[in-house]
């Protein structure tokens, strides 16, 4: 089966420095990544480059098993890619009910389907963007990359300054999206977590693929948590 997006050999970086070093991931249908390591390892810059934000200075993209060098930002989302950015991104002067309108294309994903999968956002669907709580927040941008029909959904930096519960939250919403066949590349410092997430997990360091391998067997690895993510065992960082 033909990848939805594959890095070969990857590297790119910002002006003179560079900060990915011949990454290769392959991302098929229906399965979830974990990418992990510590802050400025290059995780978010290989999901920039694998969206399109930053050029390839060396390797390739492919999207569909083509070469995607050229193609803007606009049409891979077109093409079914859609980001939950660090930074959320969310319109902060416009309600939860006009942010998940704004991102709406035909299909599956419907106002009231994301209202389902977070009953928090639909007693809050007139608030405003900054009127919600962090974890609010995080949910809405979900909701409304959802509401772009993904076939992939970029997750960057998920519980980042959210309390435990609101994390388990999301992370569970991303469980039942893998469990109806979404392909999700997840960024998250909660490594217990994410390995509940992921089928598979790459480790980078100073922008080095240093692991590529099943989750379940990651998890066993805890010289693997200790070297490169701060942690022992897969235990839980909780931003």
């Amino acid at each position: 089966m033909t990848p939805i997006v594959e890095a070969r050999d990857l590297s790119a970086g910002y002006d003179d420095s560079r900060v990915l070093h011949g990454i290769n991931l392959t991302v098929h249908a229906g399965e979830a990544i974990g990418l992990m390591g510590r802050n400025g390892m290059g995780k978010t810059t290989l999901i920039r480059t694998m969206i399109g934000l930053l050029p390839a200075r060396e390797g390739e993209v492919l999207l569909d098993g083509r070469d995607a060098r050229g193609l803007p930002v606009a049409e891979r989302a077109r093409r079914g890619i859609a980001v939950v950015p660090e930074n959320r991104g969310i319109f902060a002067t416009l309600s939860v009910r006009e942010n998940l309108r704004l991102a709406a294309r035909p299909g599956d994903w419907t106002e009231d389907r994301v209202l389902s999968l977070f009953p928090r956002l639909r007693m809050r669907i007139g608030a405003g963007g900054n009127q919600l709580s962090g974890g609010e927040q995080q949910m809405l941008a979900i909701g409304r990359a959802l509401m772009a029909e993904p076939r992939l959904l970029l997750v960057d930096e998920l519980s980042l300054g959210l309390a435990p519960k609101m994390v388990d939250l999301c992370l569970d919403a991303l469980i039942e999206l893998k469990r109806d066949g979404l392909t999700i590349v997840l960024i998250e410092q909660n490594t217990a977590r994410a390995l509940d997430v992921a089928d598979q997990v790459c480790v980078l360091s100073s922008g080095v693929q240093v692991y590529l391998g099943a989750a379940a067997e990651a998890r066993q690895a805890g010289s693997l948590f200790a070297t490169f993510l701060g942690s022992r065992g897969g235990e839980a960082n909780q931003a």
